[in-house]
């Protein structure tokens, strides 16, 4: 069994899939960084102070709260604030990919159009023989 396991992770299906979930999560740290450091900032200035973060509907009408953070401790909330911001992440991840993908596979079409053609197979014998007779006739 460990012999099929050592066989198993050494596919290099496994490691390109290892690799693609470790930089995968490196790639939405650097995503939900754009969005919050950047993105929303901007948003909040053009929209005259919009915090998407802090947009909230408590379930307990005892719960007075003017921040998320403060709410959560308060009583159960609905943030739909936090859904909006991570839905941001998600499209601007998706169209990254896209984006990335779509590179890939111009570089792939256009590695293939520089391909030299391979060279054609010589005819067959009586093929070759034919066109020399056919050359011969045409000189005379």
């Amino acid at each position: 069994m460990l012999k099929e396991f050592q066989e198993f992770i050494s596919k290099g299906n496994v490691m390109d899939l290892a690799v693609g979930v470790i930089i995968g999560a490196a790639f939405s740290k650097i995503v939900d960084s754009l969005v919050n450091d950047i993105i929303m900032p901007i948003v909040s200035a053009i929209f005259g102070g919009l915090d998407f973060n802090n947009y909230f509907l408590p379930l307990s009408l005892d719960n007075k709260a003017t921040s998320l953070a403060a709410a959560k401790d308060q009583s159960a909330v609905f943030a739909y604030g936090s859904f909006i911001t991570v839905a941001l992440n998600f499209l601007i991840l998706a169209f990254i990919i896209f984006l990335m993908v779509k590179a890939v596979n111009n570089m792939r079409k256009r590695l293939e159009r520089e391909k030299p053609a391979a060279p054609a197979a010589p005819p067959p014998a009586d093929v070759a023989l034919l066109t020399e007779i056919r050359d011969l006739l045409a000189r005379k």
